[in-house]
């Protein structure tokens, strides 16, 4: 197996994960299979129980694996199906010694993080690495790993130690390191810097590792002045030197590194160019400039609850974004927070309340993402009420679903308390309920989640129709509360379509209103298997029907 260790420098945010993904995307281009792992030093056992304000979103597995949204990067960048073993954090591992410990294995030993966290490490990275992600028979050729954090973090220490061993008991020819920093330039002087990248290659060589390659991030391209003074005081081949520069969308970013020949220096260093080929990149290159091509926009009302920070929902916006070229859009993404549409804001802060409600009349579509927590609900039911009565398409997703059944309750069925007991524990109607298998004790991992099978009741629905007139899917689940199967009778009856259901028969996944133009909601989140190169087909109706393309499209 040969190794490619991505680190990072100066500070963090610089886009290690993108730059793992489209170190992958060239290597791929170039023949070989890969695969990767992201080690997170946070104790945390996952990501499953982390605030998305304090973390960006919670990335969902096939297999259930609650992971760094790193790894949706990975997934949509290489096209692979990875697991929650490829998510390495410091609470899995500390976790994994000490059962250990206790059951005996040690032999009396005392226990200490040289040699027996960093050997944890080291089998743990050599054994997920041999797992195939690509659909294919038999281990990749190269492994890329990100280290989260910033080289001098205190945690990510005996990390660095285990890849300093890896990269001793593996070899030079099968070990590539690439350090991400910062070139920054100071609004006065106006010039390149290069110091700050000089002290952070200084402290990872001063931790045993030295690296093959930088990969500078700046906001213009690097001068060879700033490459000449970085090669010669960080011991690095000017060649070896690549610029990240800031670029109009990301899918840039591999053919950066394609035309500064990363590729070829790589494949050099790990003793591949006898095995590979030339980088074949047309789609990616067709993808980056059909998006900076297009300029007929497509307005989409965003409706939730952690819109202060966008990495929230990173994987809805990607989502939205592979549907939006598919259809030749550009996406314009208006972000509304839920509590600004609330009836309570018209008094506390009047001019967020109006500037709220005239995005979301002014916008073509609407979307209700997931969330936890009854902050901003009643902003969604008013949001998913208008879309409703005004024929504006309407996707909702888990928590959008819930909302979507709450307000069509309290609205058509009259139960003016209809809820969700997560929100309300005493409300007359609870249409949404906890799941009964739920654990009301331990938050991580109780949830259910993962890649499940949804039943389409019928091949006339529309969801069956954009997902090409099939009778089931399989899409991955994060909820601990569904709507209440109880109910799903009367529902029915007074018009809406349950078109989804799980593999009992009794679990409501997948709502449809009949007479609107696309009025859906799902309990599970289509946005983690969507891809550049096929998108969701959920986000894809959606987005068409916005443009009244969407009948055009099913009957072709």
């Amino acid at each position: 197996m040969k190794y490619v260790l991505v680190t990072g420098g100066v500070v963090s945010g610089l886009g290690k994960g993108v730059t793992a993904s489209s170190i992958g995307v060239v290597l791929e281009a170039c023949g070989l299979r890969v695969t990767s792992i992201k080690i997170d030093p946070y104790l945390n056992t996952d990501a499953g129980t982390m605030s998305p304000f304090e973390h960006g979103e919670v990335f969902v597995l096939d297999d259930g694996g609650e992971v760094d949204l790193d790894l949706g990067n990975y997934e949509r960048f290489l096209d692979v199906t990875l697991t929650k073993d490829n998510n390495i954090t410091t609470g899995k591992i500390y976790q994994s010694v000490l059962e250990k410990e206790r059951k005996g294995d040690y032999l009396g030993k005392t226990v200490q993080v040289v040699p027996h966290i960093t050997d944890a490490i080291k089998d743990w990275i050599e054994s997920v690495s041999l797992i195939p992600v690509d659909g294919k028979e038999g281990q990749a050729d190269v492994c890329v790993i990100e280290l989260g954090g910033t080289v001098g973090d205190i945690e990510s220490m005996p990390f660095i130690e285990a890849l300093r061993q890896l990269s001793f008991s593996v070899g030079q020819e099968n070990f590539c390191l690439i350090h991400v920093s910062l070139i920054p330039v100071l609004g006065v002087v106006g010039e390149q810097k290069t110091k700050p990248t000089q002290h952070s290659v200084r402290e990872l060589r001063a931790l045993g590792l030295t690296p093959h390659f930088l990969a500078c991030r700046s906001a213009q391209p690097l001068l060879e002045a700033t490459k000449a003074k970085l090669s010669q005081f960080c011991h690095v081949p000017a060649a070896n030197i690549l610029n990240i520069h800031d670029v109009p969308n990301i899918w840039h970013v591999p053919l950066l590194l394609r035309n500064q020949n990363a590729h070829h220096s790589i494949l050099k260093q790990l003793n591949l160019t006898s095995v590979a080929t030339a980088p074949d990149l047309d789609s990616w290159t067709k993808m980056a400039e059909t998006f900076d091509n297009l300029t007929d926009h497509v307005k989409i009302a965003m409706v939730g609850k952690y819109v202060g920070l966008t990495d929230s929902y990173l994987s809805v916006v990607k989502a939205l974004l592979h549907a939006c070229i598919a259809c030749s859009l550009k996406p314009q993404i208006e972000w509304i927070a839920a509590s600004d549409l609330e009836d309570e804001s018209e008094k506390s802060t009047p001019e967020a309340h109006a500037a709220a409600w005239k995005i979301l009349k002014s916008a073509e579509c609407i979307l209700v993402p997931g969330g936890f927590g009854d902050r901003g609900v009643s902003g969604m039911v008013l949001a998913a009420k208008y879309a409703r009565e005004n024929k504006v398409p309407y996707l909702g997703i888990c928590l959008g679903m819930q909302i979507a059944v709450i307000e069509f309750a309290r609205s058509v069925l009259g139960l003016e308390r209809a809820n969700s007991t997560e929100f309300d524990a005493q409300t007359p109607d609870p249409v949404v309920i906890f799941m009964p298998e739920g654990s009301r004790t331990h938050m991580g991992s109780t949830m259910r989640l993962g890649s499940r099978r949804t039943l389409l009741q019928s091949r006339d629905s529309l969801t069956s129709k954009l997902y090409g007139d099939v009778c089931y899917v399989d899409e991955r689940h994060r909820h601990r509360y569904e709507v209440n199967p109880e109910v799903a009778q009367v529902l029915e009856e007074a018009g809406l379509r349950l078109v989804g259901k799980d593999d009992t028969g009794k679990r409501i996944e997948v709502i449809e209103l009949h007479d609107h133009p696309f009025y859906v909601g799902v309990q599970f989140h289509p946005e983690f298997k969507s891809r550049p190169t096929r998108p969701s087909p959920l986000f894809l109706g959606f987005i068409l029907a916005a443009r009244k393309l969407l009948q055009t499209h099913l009957s072709s």
